[in-house]
């Protein structure tokens, strides 16, 4: 019993399945197959009731759909043909995405997303996937010197997507390491052309000057740049701490304008109040009345000789 026969009519044809897999076709005939275990099995079919359809693959190589979950499995691992002998290379596009499909190195097909499936045999296959969504690209740390000569380390994002797959491969081999490129010379361009305090003062105009030298150097490109921003500017630390001493003494040189100002307010105010006084008698007594007020509200006691006129007459006295 170690092993079988499977004996196969002349109108017959049978297909051999190892453990639900598929062996061989098997003609007319006996067949002796070792098999201790019994795990083979054979499905025969009438002749008269079996189509065969010859397919050239010479041209073209793509296994019709309705075939394709016959002859491929596929899993989060790849895929796995399902007809032993049959050379054929199965590939699942994810959504949103898109497959390109190079045979021989070339490049030979776009693909949705799906399952899809072509005939190997003799042919060298292979398949990238390009997201069609938004995506980030960062630059980040690029050292570039200021126009007054100044270090600065600047960290950049820019969101991309590609909009024409066949323009983006077919011009480039890396789309991404291309823009990626552009991004660094057209951060280099705005920072190297503009002084530290015109940066600091605008970080928006860098933006401008990335997005718009990326603008022109992607065109044709199959690439759409969506937004440029600056994420960060590092200064190195004695920078930083030139321009503490700077922003302090302006404040400083702001704080002795703004003192001055007062004073001057202050005094124009006292001469102004002077002038009124000289000329009217009665203003000039209002004005010894608040300033005796504000004298006896700081004293505990007070004594006074000569009576309260005399105190009124000789308290100030103006020459």
């Amino acid at each position: 019993m170690v092993f079988r026969k499977f004996r196969v009519k002349k109108d017959e044809r049978a297909l051999l399945f190892d453990r639900g897999d598929f062996v061989e076709v098997l003609g007319p005939g006996e067949y002796w197959r070792f098999d201790p275990l019994r795990r083979l099995t054979a499905e025969k079919f009438a002749l008269a009731n079996v189509r065969f359809e010859r397919i050239d693959i010479g041209a073209d190589f793509t296994v019709d759909p309705k075939l394709v979950p016959q002859l491929v499995t596929l899993a989060a691992t790849g895929f796995k043909a399902k007809v032993a002998g049959a050379d054929v290379f199965g590939v699942q596009v994810p959504q949103f995405n898109v497959g390109i499909v190079y045979v021989d190195g070339k490049l030979h097909a776009v693909l949705d997303a799906g399952v899809r499936a072509f005939w190997r045999y003799g042919r060298d296959l292979r398949v990238d996937f390009v997201d069609l969504r938004l995506q980030v690209l960062e630059v980040a740390g690029q050292e570039i010197l200021t126009k007054d000569k100044v270090p600065l380390r600047v960290n950049l994002n820019a969101g991309y997507r590609v909009t024409d797959v066949l323009a983006a491969f077919g011009k480039q081999a890396k789309p991404v390491d291309y823009l990626y490129k552009e991004l660094q010379f057209g951060l280099r361009a705005a920072v190297g052309t503009r002084t530290l305090d015109e940066l600091l003062e605008n970080k928006g105009m860098i933006d401008q000057g990335v997005a718009e030298h990326v603008a022109r150097r992607v065109q044709g490109f199959g690439l759409e740049v969506d937004s440029v921003g600056v994420k960060d500017i590092i200064l190195p630390g004695e920078m930083k701490v030139i321009l503490a001493k700077v922003v302090e003494a302006e404040k400083v040189a702001l704080a002795n304008v703004i003192r001055r100002r007062e004073e001057t307010a202050a005094t124009r105010s006292l001469l102004n109040t002077a002038r009124v006084m000289e000329d009217n008698p009665t203003a000039l007594r209002l004005k010894e009345l608040e300033t005796l007020e504000k004298v006896t509200e700081k004293i505990d006691k007070i004594s006074v000789f000569g009576g309260l006129d005399a105190v009124l007459k000789d308290l100030v006295k103006i020459r």
